[in-house]
């Protein structure tokens, strides 16, 4: 696996970056809170991250520390994880770790950063369908119509 440029800054971003970060990550656009379940200790996690929609709809998070990391290891084995951006909430689904040298799924000004700090690994989701509607045949005040 490729070692980013930025691994060194990993223990000051987690300690002094992510608690400010996170305090309005979740209503910037390009950045969002992911929240996830550790697969050992089933204890819920939010980290402040970038992330951008897709074409298709779906999601993209570059992998800045690399793909050798506990939350993308806690997230590829729950298959499944929640993200606030831009002051909404989505469950994303069917994690896939990504090899991209070219940085096709990042934007322009995005990709030739990432370029310069040799990060070329992601993550893809796609948002989860919304749940049926359990309330099929009732009206507002929830009785049978």
């Amino acid at each position: 696996m490729t070692r980013t440029r930025l691994q060194f800054m990993r223990p000051f971003t987690m300690r002094f970056v992510n608690p400010l970060t996170i305090r309005v990550a979740g209503h910037l656009p390009a950045f969002g809170i992911l929240g996830y379940v550790g697969r050992r200790t089933g204890r819920r996690y939010r980290i402040p991250m970038n992330v951008f929609r897709t074409p298709d709809g779906g999601w993209v998070l570059a992998l800045t520390y690399g793909a050798d990391v506990d939350w993308v290891k806690n997230v590829l084995a729950a298959g499944i994880c929640d993200l606030r951006t831009r002051g909404r909430d989505f469950q994303l689904v069917d994690p896939k770790l990504v090899h991209d040298p070219e940085r096709r799924l990042m934007p322009e000004p995005v990709r030739t950063f990432l370029g310069l700090m040799n990060v070329d690994h992601f993550l893809r989701l796609r948002t989860a369908p919304p749940p049926p509607d359990l309330r099929l045949g009732l009206d507002r005040r929830g009785e049978s119509a």
